[in-house]
């Protein structure tokens, strides 16, 4: 960007333009709208509507039901979509995460009812075997290691699963290598080449996804850590490679995990690939924000609505959060 010569103070007073809400909002760089949003839940398979998550304050885990009244709550506010993660019980989950594909599982018909309610708002489905195994890994498991090839047979049958359900985004967020390439072709295979593809191309190794794993019930099945497939939250450039890797595969989409911790790897991402890139403000950011002001010590709506601009002005396309409703009705107030 060429940079044009500063007049000396007082010819230039910078506060000119801060003066009233107005030319605030005249000459603002970055906006914030319910349109950039991703409405993060979770669903769960029994007759209770809404299971308050106690790490997460105001976040339910939901039945199939109160799902699809959630879409139409998406469209009536703005949300173009939904991103929806199950949570399972504990005595139907096995080593393979057999639940993971189940065209009649919970995952299915939670998408049917969304899509049946809402069909303007697009749904999108986690592709990752973490919150059906037994084990509470992404990946399939042989004496404490992670099998990459035969994980992507069983991902791939879960991401048509879901396409078939009627899915319009597989986000697949396990970190296997080469699981795009397969997911695209397995797609492009079963005529299904509408579908999209976000890939969680830069998925660290993280402590913010503590409450997550309460929300979908993996957190007491995880024996070890996932530091194997998930990226070192030390690396940089590793995340350019594999954000190129997934684009070359066939991903509609990127996006960086976590967010607000990671907004240096957005930016470099968005320069070097000029692909839409989404950040996931992932729950351990959620429950900091709200502890902190359920407590006094910051002001959550302005709090709320400046983290989710940090996003936007790293050059984030969208973002994805468990703050989508409140945030749109924040915005639009």
């Amino acid at each position: 960007m060429s940079k044009a010569p500063l007049a000396p103070y007082p010819a230039l007073r910078p506060r000119r333009l801060r003066q009233a809400d107005w030319i605030r909002r005249l000459v603002r760089e970055t906006t914030l709208q319910p349109s950039d949003l991703i409405w993060s839940l979770v669903v769960h398979d029994g007759a209770q509507a809404r299971i308050p998550v106690a790490s997460m304050p105001d976040v339910d885990r939901l039945s199939v039901a109160e799902a699809a009244k959630a879409a139409v709550q998406a469209r009536a506010l703005g949300i173009p979509a939904i991103a929806v993660f199950p949570y399972i019980d504990g005595e139907k989950k096995d080593a393979r995460g057999s639940m993971a594909s189940d065209p009649d599982g919970l995952i299915a018909r939670a998408v049917k009812a969304m899509k049946n309610a809402a069909p303007e708002v697009g749904i999108m489905c986690d592709v990752a075997l973490d919150p059906f195994t037994d084990h509470g890994h992404d990946g399939l498991l042989e004496n404490g290691r992670i099998l990459n090839d035969p994980t992507i047979e069983r991902l791939v049958e879960q991401g048509l699963m879901q396409a078939r359900a009627g899915a319009d985004i597989l986000a697949p967020s396990d970190m296997m290598d080469g699981r795009v390439g397969a997911l695209r072709a397995a797609l492009e295979g079963a005529g299904l080449q509408d579908v999209m593809i976000m890939a969680y191309a830069a998925k660290y190794a993280s402590a913010f996804y503590g409450p997550y794993r309460e929300a979908i019930g993996s957190a007491k099945a995880l024996h070890g850590d996932k530091r194997s497939y998930q990226m070192d939250p030390a690396n940089t450039d590793e995340a350019l490679r594999e954000v190129a890797l997934d684009i070359a595969e066939g991903a509609d989409m990127v996006m960086v995990k976590p967010g607000m911790p990671y907004l240096d790897i957005v930016r470099r991402v968005v320069e070097a690939f000029s692909m839409p890139t989404f950040a996931y403000q992932v729950s351990g950011e959620y429950a900091m924000l709200m502890a902190a002001g359920r407590n006094g010590w910051l002001d959550e709506e302005r709090a709320i609505l400046e983290a989710l601009t940090a996003f936007k002005r790293a050059g984030c396309a969208g973002v994805i959060t468990y703050f989508a409703p409140r945030a749109a009705k924040l915005l639009g107030a």
